[in-house]
């Protein structure tokens, strides 16, 4: 006779699980000890939970499969929810299992209580509280259902008394994603044809949701003569081989995007939930494809809203279309973009002497040297800036990381799952001094479970985006700093090969070394604190934000950092 907790691993083990991430605890016993037993499941052991949540989600994205991670009872199941909201806005199917106090316990305030059911229920499609033996595995089915069909987080919240018991039902139910098309009906096609078809400026922005639509979207975009603008999810999907790429638009996008849409007649949303209303176009005609019709409307008036896959769709209304003659706007994007694309790798260059280095040129060394297969992963702040401007993203490449939470963080425990899923390819993060710091444990991880994650610190001794954001908003800068170690020596007394970096001459090298080493490795890179990251365009108030920065800052007796952020910055201005 099985228990409820070795009925849950056979579970998994049948569905295609291979790996759970978490920290063991005595309300978790049952499972992991079942885990213990199997000889497929393996047991990822973090520092953190929030690090397995994080490592789970990219395991998921990574693999399209099922992931899985664990908390035991209060604390310990609570540390994930961070991870767990970063799998939800991602839309990555993760099945968290988090135990809890004994059952006869619950509602009398014990030790270490929390109520999962309702801390997780934000965050997730679906969580259960198991009350009773004849529960489960159906309502491990479910969840594992509600994940992989809805793509999100569910969560199953296990007593760890009723984990021991004997299951009531042994049997193992096999959950496999169902493939349906989804299109919009013929009558909306027909207008989304006519919407198109009347344009003479269209312009494309592209999410995530082309993922698999590739050449669809291409296609689309030469028979109306459309630019095609990405959106940050969408750069691994559609910027490669395309010839009608204008980059990406947005906080960390640059020029050429935002003019492309600024100045369309017609934008056509695919598969995006892009979020910022103020770089959506004021003039144009907008119309929106998404699988999810919850999506359509939300960030932007529509003027047409259609609800259907995006391959499918543009596979359905491609014979509708007529062939625009009028390329004026499709040219004048590319050439802008080949312009702004220019100014950009002009920014991505050496530094002189002992300056400090350049983060745009650690970036461009990155997308140098990487094979290519790699998996970039930065933490979010500026190694997102300089991922979304500088990597090259071929077809196997992939760029993963917390897009639409935006957690600091991401980039180490996102490498672990990474790692963990895909043990012989290149997996890199790009990691923040402040984000790699905060769940500096994890390092721990990498070693003891033999991980050959490549991390590249920017260490800017400041919380860095943070820093431009208050500068933007007019305020002197303040509890930004950091002091910190040399990473590269703390890597070390970890058992993590490591260099540190101070000056450009020396970084080709260094990350040559480590990428070519075949264990774990860190390059802690020294890099200009005041790099300007410019949005694709400044506004009045960001204008006007920077001026009272400036005038605050000498009036507060550090017109030295007004000095430095001129020298930094003086190559942009040309």
């Amino acid at each position: 006779m099985a228990t409820v907790a070795q009925n849950l691993v056979d579970n998994l083990r049948a569905n295609g699980v291979r790996r759970v991430y978490g920290v063991p605890g005595d309300s978790l016993n049952g499972f992991t000890d079942a885990i213990r037993k199997d000889t497929e499941v393996e047991w990822v052991h973090v520092r953190h939970e929030e690090a397995a949540a994080f490592a789970a989600a990219a395991d998921a994205e990574l693999t399209g499969d099922l992931a899985v991670c664990a908390g035991s009872c209060g604390p310990g199941n609570l540390h994930l929810i961070n991870g767990l909201f970063d799998a939800q806005r991602s839309r990555v199917p993760v099945l968290a299992i988090a135990a809890h106090i004994p059952s006869e316990e619950i509602g009398s305030n014990y030790f270490q209580e929390t109520h999962p059911q309702e801390l997780f229920r934000e965050c997730s499609v679906y969580t259960e509280l198991v009350s009773s033996v004849e529960q489960m595995p159906r309502v491990l089915e479910i969840a594992m259902r509600a994940a992989v069909e809805q793509r999100g987080v569910a969560v199953v919240v296990l007593p760890g008394d009723i984990a021991l018991q004997q299951a009531v039902d042994e049997s193992e139910r096999l959950v496999r994603a169902t493939t349906p098309r989804i299109l919009p009906s013929e009558a909306e096609l027909d207008e989304l044809a006519e919407l198109l078809n009347g344009a003479t400026r269209p312009t494309i922005l592209a999410g995530a949701g082309v993922a698999g639509a590739h050449d669809e979207v291409v296609a689309l975009a030469e028979t109306i003569g459309a630019p095609i603008v990405h959106a940050l999810r969408g750069k691994e999907h559609i910027e490669h081989d395309n010839p009608y790429d204008v980059g990406m638009t947005g906080l960390l996008g640059f020029n050429s995007g935002y003019r492309a849409m600024e100045d369309s007649d017609v934008l056509l949303m695919l598969g995006t939930d892009f979020p910022y209303q103020q770089f959506y176009p004021k003039r144009a005609k907008i119309a929106q494809v998404d699988i999810r019709g919850e999506q359509l409307g939300r960030r932007t008036p529509l003027d047409l809203a259609l609800v259907g896959d995006v391959g499918e769709t543009l596979r359905a209304l491609q014979p509708l279309l007529k062939r625009n003659r009028k390329r004026a706007h499709l040219n004048d994007a590319v050439k802008h973009y080949q312009r702004t694309r220019k100014q950009l790798d002009d920014l991505a260059t050496p530094s002189r002497g002992k300056r400090p280095i350049h983060p745009q040129y650690v970036a461009r060394l990155l997308d140098e040297l990487a094979s290519d297969d790699a998996v970039f992963i930065p933490d979010v702040g500026s190694p997102v800036v300089y991922a979304a401007r500088y990597l090259g993203l071929s077809g196997d490449r992939r760029l993963i990381g917390s897009f639409s939470h935006g957690s600091m963080a991401n980039a180490l425990p996102h490498a672990i799952g990474a790692q963990a899923a895909f043990p012989d390819r290149q997996i890199i993060g790009m990691a923040g001094d402040g984000g790699l710091s905060m769940l500096l444990g994890e390092l721990l991880t990498v070693t003891q479970n033999n991980l050959p994650v490549k991390l590249v610190v920017f260490n800017n001794s400041s919380l860095n985006f943070v820093e431009l954001e208050m500068k933007a908003a007019g305020f002197v800068t303040f509890a930004t700093d950091l002091e910190n170690p040399d990473f590269a020596k703390v890597a070390e007394a970890v058992g993590i090969r490591a260099w540190h970096v101070e000056e450009s001459k020396d970084l080709e090298g260094a990350l040559r070394e480590a990428l070519a080493h075949p264990g774990p490795a860190l390059v802690d890179v020294v890099v200009e604190r005041q790099e300007l990251s410019m949005p694709p365009a400044i506004t009045a108030e960001q204008v006007k934000g920077f001026s009272l920065y400036a005038i605050r800052t000498v009036l507060s007796g550090r017109g030295d950092e007004l000095l430095d952020l001129a020298r930094a910055n003086f190559r942009q201005l040309f």
